[in-house]
């Protein structure tokens, strides 16, 4: 549960040191030297969402892309899946990830592979799921991860989610969606693209799903009782000390928090939960009869 260090890793016990290292690395890892755990948008309420509508159970296989610090692999983890791979460019963290265990049967594995190319089996799984991924993908890396998972699903009862960064609304500006993602990059030292969330629903469907389910929340990653809810209220105490003991680190942190500000009304965070499409029917092979 969020506030709780049950299954979690330990936090660090004193400041990372930053220094001008700090101002080069991108957002999300100032953040986790930190000793942030939880790098999602929309925070760990979203993910647990995403996770009851995927309704992960002891008869599914999950494969995690872009698993991370493992937050949310632990909570998957709790549901007592059948299997869990987590995929991971970081050998750090596939080592980390590889490591963690289950309260029941559940298979854990970790791979090092990128999203878009996994090299798992065609099928292998029954859940797929990433976040805070795609957002930090161009467009055609998004659409080489989406077929990927699709590739991954056993069959038509597959499930797919994912949980990204978004524009709103809809009709936003172009101009104006280009201004955004020109300061979140400036920012986050990434190349952060969102889209609004028609444009999130449109990339899966391109990659042959179907979205059955769809949330969207502040995006408030860096405000104070998001901090607490996600944290917990020692967490987020560690984190704001280690902060104020890191200037570097600090003006980062406080640089993105202006960012989000800025654009709050047009940021948020968006959970999508997808099926695979029904296959398109084949033309008869019937002799096509002449117009007249």
């Amino acid at each position: 549960m969020a506030g709780t260090d049950r299954g979690r890793p330990p936090r660090p016990s004193r400041p990372p040191g930053g220094g001008p290292a700090a101002a080069r690395l991108p957002g999300h890892r100032t953040l986790a030297r930190l000793g942030k755990r939880v790098l999602r948008p929309g925070g760990i309420r979203l993910t647990r969402w995403m996770l009851d509508q995927l309704s992960v159970g002891p008869d599914d296989r999950v494969v995690e892309l872009a698993a991370g610090l493992g937050a949310t692999a632990r909570l998957t983890l709790a549901r007592a899946p059948a299997a869990y791979t987590a995929v991971d460019r970081d050998a750090a963290a596939v080592a980390a990830l590889g490591a963690l265990t289950a309260p029941g049967t559940t298979e854990v594995r970790a791979v090092r592979a990128d999203a878009a190319s996994t090299g798992l089996p065609d099928g292998c799984a029954t859940v797929v799921y990433g976040e805070a991924m795609l957002t930090m993908q161009p467009d055609p890396a998004k659409r080489r991860i989406v077929r990927e998972a699709r590739r991954l699903l056993a069959g038509s009862s597959g499930r797919y989610a994912v949980h990204e960064l978004c524009l709103l609304p809809d009709g936003l500006d172009p101009a104006h969606a280009e201004r955004i993602t020109t300061d979140l990059c400036e920012a986050m030292h990434i190349d952060a693209r969102p889209l609004t969330p028609a444009g999130w629903s449109d990339l899966l469907a391109a990659g042959g799903f179907t979205v059955v389910a769809r949330k969207t929340v502040p995006m408030a990653l860096l405000e104070t009782r998001r901090l607490v809810a996600d944290e917990g209220a020692e967490g987020a105490l560690g984190i704001i000390g280690r902060a104020l003991r890191d200037p570097a680190a600090r003006r980062r942190v406080l640089h993105m928090r202006r960012v989000f500000h800025r654009h709050r009304a047009h940021l948020g965070a968006l959970g999508l939960v997808a099926v695979p499409a029904p296959a398109a029917p084949r033309p008869s092979g019937g002799t096509p009869t002449a117009a007249v």
